[in-house]
């Protein structure tokens, strides 16, 4: 009888967030916001930025119920300025965390943030002022 090889890596379990729903967690990102008098326009504006989802596309994506994992892998363009975003959110620094699914989570966890801390959109979204 052959042994079978295990790839430890494909056998890791991974981290529970990938396979959460975006719908699930969309409202807590609107609620944060709304705390510190902050809009649902907002939130979704920082999302399009960064993910390149429309009104049209993102609605699509929270009515089919949409894994984090689905939502980054199929969102239309990850905004090239996203190696801007630097800082620390949970616990972690988001430019240092190597996988890209994860990273791309905690760049919209630390816009989120930022956005209830108060910071200007145009800090948020990295507009150069040229």
């Amino acid at each position: 009888m052959k042994k079978e090889k295990i790839d430890s890596k494909a056998h890791k379990e991974r981290p529970r967030i990938f396979t959460t729903s975006f719908a699930n967690v969309y409202p807590f990102y609107i609620q944060k916001a709304e705390k510190k008098g902050k809009t649902k326009t907002e939130v979704d504006r920082i999302i399009y930025w960064l993910t390149g989802y429309d009104e049209k596309g993102l609605q699509k994506q929270i009515e089919q119920k949409t894994n984090f994992e689905e939502f980054f892998d199929q969102a239309p363009q990850i905004n090239e300025n996203v190696s801007l975003i630097q800082g620390v959110i949970c616990g972690y620094r988001v430019e240092e965390i190597e996988d890209d699914l994860m990273r791309n989570i905690r760049y919209l966890d630390k816009l989120i943030d930022e956005l209830a801390k108060g910071k200007s959109m145009e800090k948020i979204l990295r507009v150069s002022s040229q």
